[in-house]
């Protein structure tokens, strides 16, 4: 069981968590966002080369959620849901966004696999993954890891975190959010 609380500080945009687990303090601090943030800005590379900025998509609502690795089961789970689910997404007027820490070349492997209709972004430094809080202590097969923690957020048109869901389980996670968006 993890117990997490906002750590003392000036006010920001992020708030940095400290967690404990078992009644031990972690080494680890984790961002969390929480709707009403800032989103974080980024840059990153799509599987052909091109640049995308968050900040580019103002006016846009966007989905923007972390995954751990393309072509693994869960994350094709994942991704394959998005897939189904974004003619219903784009007409709501949503542009989803998969973040990971895959190269380009693997993204642009993974996105012709399973036919992905929306744009894949790489994070192989995982700045972006960290400054959404999406990287950090998480438990994997009963024991306590470093990685990607599955993540989504909705971001709106303002540039604010409307949702933020972390440590979402790959199936059923995006039938929750189109409930929880009403799309």
């Amino acid at each position: 069981m993890s117990l997490c609380t906002a750590a003392a500080g000036p006010p920001a945009p992020v708030r940095l968590v400290q967690c404990q687990r078992a009644g031990r303090e972690q080494g680890v601090a984790v961002r969390q966002l929480e709707p009403g943030d800032r989103a974080p800005d980024f840059t990153l590379t799509d599987p052909d080369g091109h640049q995308v900025t968050l900040s580019a998509l103002r006016g846009k609502r966007v989905i923007v959620y972390f995954y751990p690795a393309a072509m693994t089961p869960g994350c094709t789970r994942e991704a394959g849901d998005f897939r189904d689910s974004a003619g219903d997404l784009s007409a709501s007027g949503f542009t989803v966004l998969g973040i990971s820490p895959d190269e380009p070349a693997r993204l642009a492997a993974f996105r012709e696999q399973e036919g992905l209709p929306f744009t894949l972004l790489s994070d192989p430094e995982r700045k972006v993954l960290e400054a959404y809080g999406a990287y950090g202590e998480k438990t994997m097969y009963g024991k306590t890891v470093v990685g990607v923690i599955r993540s989504t957020f909705v971001i709106g048109p303002d540039g604010t975190v409307e949702r933020a869901y972390y440590g979402v389980k790959a199936t059923g996670h995006v039938a929750r959010l189109r409930a929880d968006l009403g799309v």
